[in-house]
């Protein structure tokens, strides 16, 4: 049907359908910003009647209750605000050991699922099924419960080379630590890693553009190594010593002391993530063509050297986009923890809660540093994933 015009040739404005899309989307825009502005108007409004205000004042007050495990300094004298810290470093730091095991796992059990031989294959299978069809809840009361509980008194403790100790009480390792002299070791390693990366990057871009071998890998590798044995002999020869754990009394004394919780809540996580990783990256090699294979096997190349040249790099290009996911479940899933007593972000912001009598602050704080660690991850991967991706031209 003919669009009728006005005498001057010209569209009206009421059927002119872009004008129509600009004044639909600009209603629709200030109905949401008015059910926003009162819905968080009524909010502020019964906080304050009930004296819970929306602020956060309440975070330099006395906590008052203790946490188990911290990797940070802390007593119950200390503020809300610093048991919120213990709780994040907790969470990040379950978290980014999760990530990398569950990583490392998920490879592995990904190319045995792969394996030509029967055995390896269905072994593998068998661990996919039984944990994607576990809840992760159950897991971790089986680990933390049915393992970790089990274990024996301090007395009668598990030695181990190292010497490691494992008891009911945690897990106890011999750890070095920085001696008088140590903080010369330590900026000579933070250099080394630097100079490697820097190597790493510029030698890699050079054998691209050149087509010729570079070695960036092992000279990367001979960099990282070489700098921290320099600043080892420049520190005096002994800028680390090995602290010992001993038992003294009814517990062990030094070292470092991983606490039952923690261990049951990273094994939980690692092993439950790394199932569904395997599978990530099941798929991401079978999409690789197996023409390529198959090139790459007739100019000589061997089964590493196809697998980390042709098939890793091809497969991490399908491969970045889910793995982000199970990524950022794994850390959401740390939140668990609470069930089996492992103090992490959300079950000290439980207790902050209790002690403070300030749920809606808290939760905002919680919700919010969640979204922050999420969005934080996702734009790291993703800026990996764009690198990774074919350019056409």
């Amino acid at each position: 049907m003919a669009i009728q015009k006005s005498l001057t040739g010209k569209i009206p404005i009421w059927r002119d359908e872009r004008a129509l899309k600009v004044a639909a989307q600009i209603v629709s825009s200030l109905l949401v910003l008015g059910v926003l502005y009162w819905g968080i108007g009524n909010f502020l409004e019964i906080t304050q009647q009930r004296g819970m205000p929306l602020t956060y004042g309440f975070l330099n007050e006395a906590a008052g209750f203790p946490i188990k495990e911290s990797f940070i300094p802390y007593e119950s004298t200390m503020t809300f605000g610093r048991a919120v810290l213990v709780g994040l470093i907790n969470t990040l730091m379950v978290s980014a050991w999760g990530i990398v095991f569950a990583t490392v796992l998920g490879f592995v059990i990904g190319l045995m699922r792969l394996s030509t031989n029967w055995l390896i294959s269905r072994i593998a299978l068998a661990y996919i099924e039984f944990h994607r069809n576990i809840p992760l809840l159950v897991l971790l009361f089986l680990w933390y419960f049915g393992v970790f509980t089990r274990l024996p008194q301090v007395k009668e403790s598990i030695t181990l080379p190292g010497p490691m100790y494992i008891n009911q009480r945690g897990f106890y390792l011999t750890w070095p630590k920085l001696a008088q002299n140590g903080d010369l070791f330590v900026g000579f390693v933070v250099a080394g890693i630097l100079l490697a990366i820097v190597i790493w990057v510029v030698l890699r871009r050079v054998r691209e553009r050149t087509g010729k071998e570079t070695y960036f890998g092992r000279i990367s590798l001979a960099v990282l190594v070489l700098v921290p044995l320099v600043g080892w002999f420049v520190s005096g020869g002994e800028p680390l010593v090995l602290d010992v754990p001993v038992l003294k009394g009814f517990n062990f004394q030094g070292g470092l002391r991983l606490t039952t919780e923690f261990a049951a809540l990273l094994i939980g996580l690692a092993m439950y993530t790394a199932s569904f990783i395997a599978e990530v990256f099941r798929a991401g090699i079978l999409a690789v063509r197996k023409g390529q294979i198959e090139a790459a096997r007739a100019v000589g190349l061997n089964y590493s050297q196809v697998l980390m040249l042709i098939i890793i790099p091809q497969a991490m290009r399908v491969v970045i986009p889910p793995l982000i996911s199970q990524y950022l479940n794994l850390t959401k899933n740390s939140s668990l923890a609470l069930a089996i007593g492992y103090q992490e972000l959300f079950a000290i912001g439980k207790v902050t809660i209790n002690q403070a009598g300030r749920a809606v602050p808290v939760f905002m704080l919680v919700m919010g540093t969640y979204l922050a660690i999420s969005l934080l991850t996702s734009i790291i991967l993703n800026i990996y994933n764009k690198r990774v991706q074919f350019i056409e031209r």
